[in-house]
């Protein structure tokens, strides 16, 4: 988890009171019994909590301020819906709620449009599994999700990898000091090519020019469609150096067939 500051706009964080588990208890009696400014300050006494939960989202991908918002929500949610005679800390009832309206905002503002239905699919097992974690503290198994919800297990990844945020195939995956390793480098190449012949034969030339070693891995990765990390594991090297050779290799081509 990362651990720097959460800084939320118009927001003073150091001075957010924290309440005690003897006053949350008063203040939820007091709420309870239908007084709305005990509500307003279990909201106030409890929005660490939420910033607490922000910490797990990366600060540089989304805006702060708006999960803090849609936290709250979640935190709302659960002061409203809590019963003190579930002998629980609020905390450990709000968290999946306020996590659970996070996550949901995320994956209804992603770029890429999945089948409503499907995405409805999902938010039922999810909100099976937060109400099944809550009442049993354990995970359901698939088998208790599929026979609850009437559906096929391998259904619940299905909708639930409908969810997931798509991730550029140039992300960062690995670096030793050197060359950085992207998704791409872990893709396997089985496309056909439909280059012209006379630059097929201009880079079979330019690859018979190559060292074993660049022409070998060339062959692996863009003809065989081996992974950089398969063929690293085949020759007994490195996954950064198979990296390494791989480009120098592709650059000797370009400059051989100018």
């Amino acid at each position: 988890m990362s651990k720097y500051k959460v800084d939320i706009t118009n927001l003073n964080t150091n001075n957010i009171k924290v309440l005690k588990q003897d006053e949350m208890v008063e203040l939820f009696r007091k709420y309870q019994a239908g007084d709305m400014e005990a509500k307003e300050e279990l909201i106030n006494g409890n929005l660490k909590l939420v910033l607490s939960i922000l910490k797990r989202f990366n600060k540089e991908k989304y805006n702060l301020d708006d999960l803090f918002q849609v936290g709250v929500i979640g935190l709302i949610k659960a002061i409203d819906n809590f019963d003190l005679s579930y002998n629980l800390k609020l905390s450990t009832y709000a968290c999946p709620l306020i996590i659970g309206e996070i996550k949901r905002y995320i994956r209804d503002n992603t770029a890429i449009r999945v089948s409503r239905s499907i995405k409805d699919l999902a938010y039922s097992i999810l909100r099976y599994k937060d109400e099944y974690s809550l009442k049993y503290n354990k995970e359901p198994s698939n088998a208790e999700i599929a026979s609850s919800l009437g559906i096929e297990e391998y259904q619940i990844n299905f909708a639930l990898d409908s969810l997931r945020e798509p991730v550029s195939i140039y992300e960062p995956i690995y670096n030793d000091g050197g060359d950085t390793i992207y998704l791409l480098d872990q893709i396997a190449d089985k496309k056909e090519s439909n280059q012209d012949k006379d630059m097929l034969i201009s880079v079979r030339k330019a690859i018979s020019k190559l060292k074993k070693r660049e022409k070998d891995i060339l062959l692996e990765r863009f003809i065989i469609g081996k992974t950089q990390m398969e063929i690293a594991e085949a020759l007994g090297i490195s996954q950064a150096q198979v990296s390494r050779i791989e480009k120098n290799a592709i650059n000797n081509v370009k400059k051989l067939i100018k």
